[in-house]
């Protein structure tokens, strides 16, 4: 069996997991306040922060990134359309794609929580690097 953990690591990763989960419950609660479920938050800043910058993404990375199943987000994503949260647009390479961008309406809601999330991700922020500088002294 491995070595005992000490009582110091084991708080420190728990305070580091406090701060997540307050991280989370207030995130989520400003997408509320800006007229977003807390999926359909993470829907719209998935795509707008696509990994490639391109302020758009498809069902199948959209999958990938939110850990859910390609039936899930495609729910996801005809709910938030039919809201007029998400347009799709045919890839001009391959028709069988569709990539999906924010609508203006979309943007708005978005740019009311991630503002509103500032605060939050400072101290999770903090909460993280008091974590990773204990563990790495």
């Amino acid at each position: 069996m491995a070595g005992s953990l000490s009582a110091e690591e084991v708080a420190r990763v728990a305070e580091f997991r406090a701060a997540l989960r307050r991280f989370l419950r207030r995130s989520e609660r400003n997408a509320r306040a800006a007229g977003l479920t807390p999926q359909r938050y993470l829907l719209l800043l998935m795509i707008k922060g696509a990994a490639d910058h391109s302020e758009q993404s498809t069902v199948t990375e959209l999958a990938d990134r939110l850990q859910l199943a390609q039936s899930t987000v495609t729910e996801l994503v005809r709910r938030a359309e039919e809201t007029g949260l998400v347009e799709r647009e045919r890839s001009d390479v391959d028709g069988r794609i569709a990539h999906l961008r924010l609508t203006q309406e979309g943007e708005r809601r978005l740019a009311k929580s991630f503002t509103s999330n500032e605060n939050e991700r400072q101290a999770l922020q903090q909460a993280f690097e008091h974590l990773e500088g204990a563990l790495t002294a």
